[in-house]
């Protein structure tokens, strides 16, 4: 059975394994989760460089996580997520 996930830039829902969940932790760092399973505020997003772009572009992480998200994060998470 599929596990439905909506990406934040797109709002498409798809399978969990189809999308890069970013966290928020405790302690307010922001990374991609590649298990799935840390603790923390999750978001997702699909590993397309569109939806990364309109996640940076409109700074949905700040929304999301309601706090501030600087530039050098969403970067770092773009390559990491592109490679």
């Amino acid at each position: 059975m599929e596990t439905l996930r909506m990406c934040i830039a797109c709002r498409n829902m798809k399978d969990k394994r189809q999308l890069t969940r970013i966290v928020k932790d405790k302690e307010g760092n922001i990374f991609v989760d590649k298990t799935g399973k840390k603790n923390g505020r999750g978001a997702y997003v699909c590993k397309d460089e569109e939806c990364l772009n309109k996640l940076q572009k409109q700074k949905l992480l700040n929304k999301t996580f309601k706090t501030n998200v600087s530039e050098e994060v969403y970067n770092s998470l773009k390559e990491e997520i592109l490679g």
